[in-house]
């Protein structure tokens, strides 16, 4: 994985709002901190991303502002502001938004976005801000 910026200075804050004020197209996260070998990313979602797993890496969803529901071969569940949802490594999951939402995630640095899918949402290269 490629980084197209420089990493945030860490004893530094980061505001949320304004990171997020930066963007605005959905499935494609931005580093915006980065500690023991993990990355703090901010996305947006809306629509349906694809099923993947990673096999090696847990993720953390933390929804920032709307909810989106993480679908799984067995059950789905539906995250909503202020909550957060830890999908395991090596299970099959993928993330369906009917409306905008803005998701903090937290992940190993070695995590790609779709696993181990690659297709035209696979981010291999990601901007910090």
């Amino acid at each position: 994985m490629k980084i197209t910026n420089k990493l945030p200075v860490k004893n530094s804050k980061v505001n949320i709002k304004e990171k997020l004020e930066l963007f605005h197209d959905y499935w494609n996260p931005r580093i915006v901190g980065e500690l023991n070998g993990q990355y703090v990313k901010l996305a947006k979602f809306k629509g349906e991303f694809i099923w993947h797993k990673h096999e090696h890496e847990d993720e953390l969803f933390l929804v920032i502002d709307g909810e989106f529901d993480m679908e799984f071969p067995d059950k789905t569940i539906t995250v909503k502001e202020g909550e957060f949802l830890i999908v395991s490594a090596g299970v099959e999951h993928r993330s369906v938004a009917r409306k905008e939402v803005s998701v903090l995630v937290f992940e190993p640095q070695s995590t790609i976005n779709t696993g181990e899918v690659k297709n035209e949402r696979t981010k291999e290269e990601l901007e910090t801000i």
